[in-house]
């Protein structure tokens, strides 16, 4: 079982990251070690408490504190360094991990509660040309323990709990399958952070074979599919994974998922100044949902330097907004959080990655 749970990249390969451990994992390692199987929960339960020492569980016999140190760690993550929005709170975690990789998560305050927006990959391969994170590429996938670390890493930084997540940082998270799954069934656990998988939103630019596994998985949560254009020609334009997967497919795969799940499914429009925003794309797109159990939402760009695209005017943003409406399809115009601070995608760790090669 050991040699199963090793943290990715040949980093400390000989040890166990606790972090991406499960119940089922924790409780063998326990057994391996000579403990009782009881003792796996506990484990589980002080790792997601946020506890960054094994000394510190209180509850665990010391000589079974001394073994777990020989054997296994909890992979903890420095804050390199946080910006915080004076708009509206949002504060924005530059957190380097243990092999020097370096992401970013946000955290967005709301009157119904605290919500963070994390990454699931080292930068990002997918390409779209509006988002920052893809720029330099991937570097690698982050475990389960790295992704539910951010969680708890901004947890322990504010004092407060975090009520809701969003799958929506740097990385295509479908790109990390396996990982991504562990992470949600653990952050879901009620043992754990116990996270209602319908406060946990999934943002994908649409994997079709994993979308497909992921509605036979019923999981209950929000599934978020990143559309950004009303047909094939503009998507192939700004987003390459929309030449294996084209909107048709993306479409036909959203329905399979809605029978599955009985979940209704959120649309991503990114609205690009000239490209995508005008009334005949708005109809269009209407003519593409109608039918369909959706939520459109509508995003004000946020500038890529390398891109060139700009973010379209106030005025075209309601309008798209209110033809959409007058067509029938549910929309809304997403709260610009943390403008001041280079909240979007991406943008804090390209800007540092950028500083440190000058």
């Amino acid at each position: 079982m050991i040699d199963n749970l090793r943290v990715g990249e040949g980093f400390m390969d000989n040890m166990v990251d606790l972090r991406s451990c499960s119940i089922e994992e924790l409780e063998n390692l326990s057994l391996e070690l000579g403990e009782k199987k009881f003792r796996g929960k506990q484990l589980f339960a002080w790792i997601h408490k946020g506890i960054e020492s094994i000394h510190n569980m209180a509850n665990l016999p010391k000589d079974f504190k001394v073994k777990l140190n020989q054997v296994s760690y909890i992979n903890n993550m420095d804050i390199l360094k946080i910006l915080e929005s004076k708009l509206d709170g949002t504060r924005k975690y530059l957190i380097v991990l243990k092999d020097g990789n370096i992401i970013e998560s946000v955290l967005m305050k709301y009157k119904h509660g605290n919500t963070v927006c994390i990454s699931t990959q080292v930068g990002c391969k997918m390409g779209c040309s509006f988002c920052a994170s893809t720029v330099d590429g991937v570097k690698r996938n982050l475990t389960s323990g790295e992704i539910i670390g951010q969680v708890l890493t901004i947890q322990n930084d504010i004092g407060q709990r975090i009520s809701n997540v969003v799958l929506m940082g740097s990385g295509e998270p479908l790109d990390n399958y396996e990982e991504v799954i562990k992470f949600l069934e653990t952050v879901n656990s009620p043992l754990g952070l116990n996270i209602s998988m319908r406060n946990i939103t999934l943002s994908t630019c649409g994997i079709i074979p994993k979308l497909l596994d992921l509605a036979h998985r019923n999981l209950q949560i929000t599934l978020a599919i990143s559309l950004h254009a009303p047909n094939d020609v503009l998507r192939n334009r700004i987003m390459p994974i929309n030449r294996v997967y084209n909107i048709e497919k993306l479409l036909d795969i959203c329905k399979k998922y809605i029978k599955k799940t009985n979940r209704r499914v959120t649309f991503e429009y990114s609205l690009i100044r000239g490209f995508n925003d005008k009334r005949e794309h708005a109809i269009e797109l209407s003519e593409k949902l109608k039918g369909i159990l959706c939520h459109v939402n509508l995003i004000p760009l946020n500038e890529v330097k390398e891109s060139g695209l700009k973010g379209s005017k106030r005025e075209r943003v309601y309008e798209f907004q209110k033809i959409l409406k007058k067509n029938g399809i549910d929309v809304t115009v997403r709260r610009e959080l943390g403008s001041d601070i280079d909240a979007s995608c991406g943008q804090l760790r390209k800007g540092y990655i950028e500083s440190m090669r000058k």
